[in-house]
């Protein structure tokens, strides 16, 4: 006797109850939806995925490319401008670092530690406010009496004198409690005093003559610096030709400076 297996009437799928129907077909589905995640990905949603992926590593990316042009000069221009605004206390690896939106590990790239950094703010200062200052003076050839009334205005010399005066006033806060950066100060205030003395030398003044005119003329670039605000436009001006007819007049006696 042959076995027949059981074929069940094609009409009797259609009796299947409507919510049995309902969830094959839900599960089909389910299933067809995973295997084209897992076996097309390079199509629909896991494309999308891949390129939303692509954009957010890309927008983290250029930020790190452009801190990575960072060099010296930016965390020497960054930590003079938390000097003028705070005080040293406040130029610290840790601040500059989220100043400059980068890390911290990025700082040790270009200094050996945070004294080595604070050494290279004061050498900066004092290549910008002094020797460039006497080199750009040198090298225009001015005659020594109509140096002296420039020296004499320089402190009114617009955004720029006002930037340095900022930047000195910080720095000396800075030396009154930091033996190396009164160090820098003293050598920066040897070497513009001697370069003063100097120009008062070749107006034709002697030695004692000349250091303590030059002395004088300093005192008054730093007093103006300090006191900016003080008086009218046409007070500055006053002072000024009053400051340099004083340090150009002739000794008592002797002829008038050339």
């Amino acid at each position: 006797m042959v076995r027949r297996c059981y074929q069940p009437d094609p009409d009797e799928r259609l009796r299947v109850c409507p919510r049995e129907w309902a969830l094959t077909l839900v599960h089909a589905g389910l299933r067809y939806h995973r295997r084209m995640l897992t076996t097309t990905p390079g199509k629909t949603r896991p494309r999308k995925a891949s390129a939303a992926l692509q954009r957010k590593s890309e927008a983290g990316a250029k930020p790190a490319s452009e801190r990575s042009q960072l060099g010296p000069a930016d965390w020497i221009v960054a930590a003079t401008e938390l000097l003028i605004d705070k005080s040293i206390d406040a130029v610290r690896v840790d601040v500059l670092a989220k100043l400059l939106q980068v890390t911290r590990g990025s700082f040790y790239w270009h200094f050996v530690d945070r004294d080595d950094l604070l050494k290279r703010i004061l050498v900066s200062w004092q290549e910008a406010q002094t020797e460039q200052i006497i080199a750009r003076y040198r090298k225009q050839g001015v005659e020594a009496q109509d140096l002296i009334v420039e020296l004499v205005e320089l402190p009114f010399h617009g955004r720029a004198a006002m930037k340095g005066a900022s930047v000195e006033l910080a720095v000396r806060a800075w030396a009154r409690r930091d033996e190396m950066a009164r160090m820098i100060v003293d050598e920066v205030d040897a070497k513009r005093l001697a370069y003063i003395e100097e120009c008062f030398l070749s107006c034709g003044f002697d030695a004692k003559s000349a250091r303590s005119r030059a002395f004088t003329l300093y005192c008054y670039m730093q007093s103006e610096s300090l006191f900016r605000n003080q008086g009218s436009t046409a007070d500055k001006a006053e002072r000024r030709r009053f400051v340099a007819q004083m340090l150009l007049a002739p000794e008592p006696g002797k002829a008038p400076a050339r």
